[in-house]
């Protein structure tokens, strides 16, 4: 249900502001005939639009989305965009259709930097000799916040680890290159020492 949603936010997000930004274009060389013409013509498509990006949002949120300090000023550009949106195309004013189309880019670039601020700092287990143990430490800090303490938490969408059928192999390349809200964890998070601790741990997980 939360990659559904992702993707289709994503997909929204992205057809909403390429509206916008022809909008812009438009009011910014002065073409207001066919600015005029262009917004009657897409009034219900922007409506839906509009509506389907809130409530795709919305809908992650209540399916378990991690409220960070980059999501909430993500959340609040969006809210904040709308109205200056409405103005500022309606009145003529470039400077606020130009602040709320730069909001609606600005907040799919917060919600960027906020998956990539998932992967935080490489944690130290150089001390640490027992893999499962490293494994563990690692998991804690990376990983539980979205699959829980067991591996079953669910949050942002994240896969059930304790009920994983995947191999390995699978589970490093999905760990590596990120998938749906998860982040990619790079070799300078993430070493190949770490990354197999971290495997060993999650078989600890399973049923």
């Amino acid at each position: 249900m939360y990659t559904g949603l992702l993707h289709s936010h994503k997909l929204l997000v992205l057809l909403f502001l390429v509206h916008y930004v022809v909008k812009l274009v438009l009011l910014l060389m002065n073409r207001h005939d066919s600015l005029a013409k262009y917004s009657k013509t897409t009034r219900i498509p922007e409506m839906v639009l509009s509506a389907g990006f809130l409530l795709t949002g919305i809908g992650m949120l209540f399916q378990g989305a991690i409220l960070s300090k980059l999501l909430i000023i993500k959340v609040i550009c969006v809210f904040a965009s709308i109205p200056l949106a409405v103005i500022g195309f309606k009145k003529g004013n470039k400077v606020l259709a130009f602040i709320a189309v730069f909001l609606i880019v600005m907040s799919y670039g917060l919600a960027e930097m906020n998956k990539k601020a998932k992967t935080g700092d490489k944690i130290d287990t150089s001390t640490v000799t027992d893999p499962i143990v490293a494994g563990k430490l690692i998991y804690v800090n990376k990983c539980a916040q979205c699959h829980g303490e067991i591996g079953n938490g669910g949050a942002s969408g994240a896969k059930d680890l304790s009920l994983t059928q995947l191999t390995a192999e699978e589970q490093k390349v999905a760990i590596r290159n990120g998938k749906n809200a998860m982040p990619g964890f790079k070799e300078d998070v993430l070493s190949e020492a770490d990354l197999d601790a971290v495997i060993q741990y999650i078989a600890t997980l399973k049923q």
